[in-house]
């Protein structure tokens, strides 16, 4: 037989489209070329494979081999295609059997000794072949990833000659069974680790409680991270479709993704040098960025000024949307991106303004330009602005400063986020205007209220409507059926920037 037929997966942003390798020998001069629109990687292949076949005492073909990646318009990159190329030639020119290639997929970048390499997005590769009815045959150390999507069956090996044994029928290999972790019990920390800011700690509740964007403002060591990072530990576990997701996409990622952090929520904290690319992802072959790595997880922004504001302006419409579209000339990615954006600043350019030693000597000008770095639309799409002071010394040598820990907090969270998906079906901060009506009904007085602050502060309506959810999300923690003057003022009082605004304003 002199031509065989490979079944793969290509890797084209959060899919993994099917790829047909045909593989064909015929006389002439001896030479290999690979068509099918193959990038450099994938070019390079042949001298992996050549080497690979030899040194696993397999014959090469002294004859013209052609391999053909279908479909022709699919750019395939990566280093993913070796082994169904691989095995193409060994079953045209005859060396295996080719009855039992039909049913299963090859995926698996070789070395040049043979062994199998591991590859990006095998957690695709595997829902999309499972999809197919077929079964994956992958190198071992993927076979974990891939082992976590249900009813997949998943193969996997070694070295090539493992699988040129299976084909054969000379060995078996039994589907891989993943043993999935235990969530790592206190990997986030303890909110009584934090001494003093109960009124942060208030804020950071509910912005878990209501998946709410959270903005912390104060001087430079107030525990601004510190907070940041145990947010986690009040967020209730990830169910297994989130968990799969933000292990899928964390797989096809630079990185991959690691078992060990199976179903725990993605905490990513970007330096504030990072470009656009890098934080909404992109590239000539799409790659997700640090929004969507953050999937169901936490997106932390240190010093949140200091970012170039052509780079937090890309932020805007993945906040609202939950996604995020990379066009490019030739093509389209779109990938996940549902996080939870957290922000710290510092209150002016050295940090310390209003601090009773008198070290800040920035200017109002100063101070204003600084703050001016964020824009008034991203600004709106951040529910809390809250105020970390500093913290007195005499409650950081208080043993009980820190006050309840994160799992009384998690309760509350969790009691709250159940009402908001027995009521609406989603959290509050996904309402739509329209479902605001329905479940964010408020009285007289607490519109009287709202419309006060409105025109005091010279809110857009997306902050209004942001306000509002604030305060339903207040009166679920409350037990509360319905939103009152308490929860709206206390929903008010955490637009703190939007009150420094408008003061500037009135001052004018």
């Amino acid at each position: 037989m002199s031509l065989a037929v490979i079944y793969s997966r290509a890797l084209d942003g959060i899919s993994a489209p099917l790829v047909t390798v045909e593989v064909h020998l015929a006389n002439g001069l001896p030479g290999l070329s690979i068509v099918g629109l193959p990038e450099t990687t994938v070019k390079e292949s042949k001298d992996r494979v050549r080497a690979a076949l030899l040194n696993a005492r397999f014959e090469f073909p002294m004859r013209r081999i052609t391999v053909n990646l279908a479909p022709a318009d699919l750019p395939k990159e990566g280093g993913r295609f070796d082994l169904p190329i691989a095995l193409g030639i060994l079953a045209a020119s005859g060396q295996i059997p080719a009855n039992q290639l039909h049913l299963h997929e090859f995926i698996g970048e070789l070395a040049l000794t043979g062994e199998l390499r591991g590859i990006r997005g095998a957690l695709y590769a595997a829902m999309h072949c499972r999809d197919a009815g077929r079964s994956l045959l992958l190198p071992t150390v993927n076979a974990d990833e891939a082992a976590l999507v249900r009813d997949a069956v998943v193969l996997s090996a070694p070295h090539i000659l493992d699988i040129c044994a299976y084909l054969r029928g000379s060995t078996q290999l039994t589907p891989h069974i993943c043993t999935i972790p235990a969530v790592p019990a206190g990997d986030n920390g303890d909110l009584a680790e934090v001494r003093g800011q109960h009124h942060a700690k208030r804020a950071l509740e509910i912005a878990a409680a209501g998946g709410h964007n959270l903005l912390m403002i104060g001087p430079p060591g107030t525990g601004k991270t510190m907070l940041a990072r145990r947010l986690g530990s009040i967020l209730p576990p990830m169910t297994e479709s989130e968990a799969l997701e933000s292990a899928a996409l964390a797989s096809i990622g630079d990185r991959g993704f690691k078992l060990s952090r199976w179903a725990s929520r993605p905490f990513r904290a970007p330096h504030h040098t990072a470009s656009a690319v890098a934080l909404v992802g992109g590239g000539s072959q799409p790659r997700p960025g640090e929004i969507s790595l953050a999937h169901h997880g936490i997106l932390f922004l240190d010093e949140l000024p200091e970012f170039d504001r052509r780079v937090l302006e890309v932020l805007r419409e993945p906040l609202e949307s939950g996604h995020i579209v990379i066009s490019r000339a030739a093509r389209q990615a779109e990938f996940p991106a549902c996080f939870q954006l957290i922000a710290a600043m510092n209150p002016c350019p050295c940090g310390y303004l209003g601090d009773a030693g008198g070290r800040c000597h920035c200017t109002a000008e100063q101070v204003q330009r600084y703050r001016a770095r964020l824009s008034g639309p991203l600004l709106d799409r951040i529910d809390l602005h809250v105020e970390v002071p500093k913290v007195p010394h005499k409650v950081l040598h208080d043993s009980e400063g820190g006050g309840p820990g994160s799992g009384d907090a998690r309760q509350r969270v969790m009691a709250a986020r159940d009402k908001q998906l027995a009521r609406a079906g989603k959290l509050n901060h996904a309402l739509s205007p329209k479902e605001l009506g329905i479940y964010c009904s408020t009285d007289d007085k607490v519109a009287a209220l709202l419309e006060q602050a409105v025109e005091r502060l010279g809110l857009s309506a997306r902050a209004y409507h942001r306000i509002i959810k604030v305060a339903r999300t207040i009166a679920d923690l409350a037990d509360s059926p319905t939103i009152t003057t308490t929860h709206a003022s206390e929903a008010i009082a955490y637009r703190r920037l939007d009150r420094q605004a408008a003061a500037t304003v009135s001052m004018k």
